[in-house]
């Protein structure tokens, strides 16, 4: 602002605070002026304006709704006390009005007094019990609230109730089902879809996030079409009408590198930041130019982020920008490749992508399924995974490296310890399943005791989750005839320690339909065989890749009844693992899995063929046709929750579907499942 501008705005403040003073500003000039302060930036002003005139006008009937302004301006300002204070004057002049209480109990909750936020949201839930539309509104709001913190504060059984009541409020409201449903999945409570007479289980499936979803059933139609429809809800058409579409800088041939930005909040201490690592550091930096986006919480500058920012061209924290401004500063920087690394997984920022901030944009490493967006173009994955015959599972085009789980064989790994020390006995044969809880499903848990009992004496050590989910997996266990002192749960651990004592066990067992990923790839590392079945999604897929790579075929079952026979016969016949054993020793440092540097190389094969492609005008479409068709005959089969089909079935139920919906209304054809003649 130069100095006439000052003076300007100097003058009309000094002139507004004389009218608020004498009681001659109106309530809405009053807004209006504060309001255009606080979007030139000067908030400070648009505090003062607000406080001169709640100190002159006592008695306005709309001084709560100004009380509340000033508490957002305050909040702006970084002064939380004093939004407190604001928002408690706003109470004492209307105690039913509901986004005073929201904000308040926001402003409790950043201030580090959860107790306090979930107090206050509870108030305004007592206050709400009559029905207007305003009140359920805001009670809803409060519900979710206090679910989510008591969800981010571990109390998964407290922020589970609260959520159904948040449900059953408004069923048609997504985010509460989509915290509930994930949180159940946390807790192995089964089934994980419940009845009620005010939600139906159609309403349930429909509130799963595409990452829930994947746990619960291995359908990848299904799991494409969720993540068409979750794309246009969380996503939607943001107005990029003043963002012109980026077009290809001519690269091939010229000598020019090509440049490569990375976006992910997980590029940190992260499986996700574990795996890239090494990649980053090997890509060849005569051939391209490595941007990295980090969008996660405040820079943690772990030793994985150190790294990193070593190893690339250029380091960018975007995440105090919006994303229309971080879609802004990639598109300044003139990114030829845009790779997505969270998908729609934890702190994603897939709306960055929709503005098309690059000419290609890529689906890699972060989020295991297709993102059915239309503008992601590729996705990079390998042929274990997505088969050529399984490439009508993705909108995106599928493009292949060997393996699709980098690794990093720089990986600090503490010393073995023994048994006893990692709190296992010294003679048991050790099953083990270091997968989150979210991915034990009652099937896969009932496989497990299929393979205790006919196993004396063996033990499941399993990684633990609360209390009380470990203390309902023990009472299960029980009822299916296993003694409960047999499952033994690990606690959290450092990274290096974790790998470490991974070692100790004797055979690694792969969960369904949702499997290892790093987890998988650790396991191998230090040498404990890792036993899975494929099925036909790609989280159901994963795992048997990462075998296959390390270069133990033998440990890829057929289906569940061998997956449960392989089990036994190796806890029965030790010296047979012990030969699988050897053959990962001998294998280890000459597998795929450990070929990094081969792999930093595919990836550039990859990017200069989507340069290629893209300034020849063939960067491919994102094929979403009848994606809604999928989504609704999905949603019906999906509630049969058949874990294990073979791929023929699988596709004749849908078939038979896509037939009785085309009798009652013509569907058009798609390069899918649905080939009939356009009626």
């Amino acid at each position: 602002m130069n100095d006439l501008s000052a003076s300007k705005s100097i003058s009309a403040l000094a002139g507004m605070l004389e009218l608020a003073r004498t009681q001659k500003l109106p309530f809405n000039d009053l807004f209006q002026f504060a309001e255009s302060r606080s979007a030139a930036g000067l908030k400070a002003e648009a505090a003062e304006i607000y406080k001169s005139w709640i100190a002159f006008n006592e008695g306005h009937p709309f001084l709560h709704l100004v009380y509340f302004n000033y508490s957002v301006t305050l909040r702006q300002l970084g002064d939380i006390a004093g939004s407190i204070h604001a928002l408690r004057a706003c109470l004492k002049l209307d105690p039913k009005f509901g986004p005073a209480h929201i904000n308040l109990g926001r402003a409790f909750e950043d201030a580090g007094v959860a107790t306090q936020a979930i107090q206050q949201w509870r108030t305004l839930v007592e206050l709400t019990s009559d029905s207007t539309a305003d009140r359920i509104s805001h009670r809803l709001m409060a519900l979710q609230h206090i679910g989510r913190v008591m969800e981010n504060a571990g109390l998964l059984e407290e922020a589970e109730t609260v959520l159904w009541q948040a449900m059953e409020l408004r069923p048609d409201k997504t985010e509460a089902g989509q915290h509930w449903s994930a949180i159940r999945q946390r807790l192995c409570t089964w089934p994980i879809l419940a009845s009620s007479d005010h939600i139906s289980k159609r309403q349930q499936i429909d509130s799963m996030s595409p990452l829930a979803l994947a746990c619960f059933s291995d359908d990848p139609l299904f799991q494409l079409a969720r993540a068409y429809r979750y794309n246009k809800s969380f996503v939607g058409r943001p107005d990029i009408s003043g963002f012109p579409r980026k077009t290809p800088k001519r690269k091939v041939g010229t000598g020019q590198r090509l440049r490569v930005g990375y976006v992910s909040s997980d590029l940190r201490d992260h499986a996700v930041g574990f795996a890239l690592r090494e990649v980053l550091e090997l890509h060849d930096k005569e051939s391209v130019e490595i941007y990295a986006y980090y969008c996660g919480d405040p820079a943690p500058n772990d030793a994985t982020q150190a790294r990193m920012k070593k190893a690339v061209d250029c380091w960018r924290d975007i995440s105090p920008l919006n994303d229309e401004e971080a879609a802004r500063q990639i598109a300044n920087d003139d990114i030829d490749i845009l790779i997505d690394v969270n998908g729609y997984t934890k702190s994603a920022r897939t709306k960055i992508f929709a503005y098309r901030p690059a000419p290609v944009i890529v689906n890699f490493c972060g989020y295991p399924g297709s993102m059915g967006s239309p503008f992601h173009q590729y996705m990079i994955t390998d042929g274990h995974i997505v088969p050529p015959e399984n490439e009508i599972y993705y909108s995106e085009k599928v493009l292949r490296i060997a393996c699709c789980q980098p690794i990093d064989r720089k990986r600090a790994i503490a010393e073995t310890p023994s048994r006893a020390e990692a709190g296992l006995p010294e003679d048991a044969f050790v099953f083990a399943c270091f997968n989150g809880m979210q991915k034990i499903t009652e099937d896969t848990f009932a496989q497990w005791m299929k393979i205790l009992v006919a196993t004396p004496g063996s033990v499941l050590w399993l990684l633990s989750g609360n209390d009380s989910a470990d203390q309902r997996l023990r009472k299960i266990a029980e009822s299916a005839g296993v003694a409960p002192e047999r499952l033994i749960f690990a606690p959290k651990a450092p990274n290096a320690r974790h790998l470490a004592r991974i070692a100790v066990a004797d055979l690694f067992l792969d969960t369904f339909p949702y499997g290892a990923h790093s987890t998988a790839a650790d396991a191998l590392t230090v040498g404990l065989p890792v036993l899975t079945f494929p099925g036909k999604s790609f989280a159901a897929r994963f795992c048997h890749s990462i075998v296959a790579a390390a270069g133990i075929p033998d440990l890829i079952c057929t289906d569940p009844e061998d997956y449960v026979e392989k089990a036994i016969g190796f806890a029965k016949d030790p010296a047979s693992l012990g030969r699988l054993k050897q053959a990962l020793k001998d294998a280890r440092e000459t597998s795929v899995l450990r070929d990094i540097p081969g792999l930093a190389r595919r990836l550039e094969e990859l990017f200069w063929q989507m340069q290629a492609e893209c300034e020849r005008g063939e960067t491919p479409v994102p094929d979403l046709r009848n994606l809604d068709v999928y989504y609704d005959i999905g949603a019906e089969l999906v509630l049969e929750n058949m874990t294990f089909t073979d791929d023929a079935a699988y596709r004749q139920r849908y078939r038979e579907k896509l037939s009785e919906w085309h009798d009652f209304s013509p569907i058009p054809q798609d390069n899918r499942l649905w080939t009939a003649p356009d009626t």
